[in-house]
């Protein structure tokens, strides 16, 4: 069982943008602050009424965010 759920973060044309790896989830937002309570958000929801163990999850999983960032050189 994956305790963990892996989101990718970036930035996109106006908005940051968060995008499950292990779930159909994507969600958008002007601040990092709103994007972290959209993502928690739409995990939520999508997982709401799941049984998580066919989905290969633990019980309350954890969500690891990586961030993608432009390169500087």
């Amino acid at each position: 069982m994956k305790r963990v759920i892996q989101v990718r973060i970036f930035r996109g044309e106006n908005q940051y943008v968060a995008e499950c790896l292990d779930l159909p989830v994507v969600t958008e937002a002007p601040t990092l602050d709103q994007l972290a309570a959209n993502i928690r958000e739409a995990i939520a929801l999508h997982l709401d009424g799941e049984d998580l163990a066919e989905l290969g999850l633990a019980r309350d999983p954890t969500i690891l965010v990586t961030m993608e960032l432009e390169a500087v050189a």
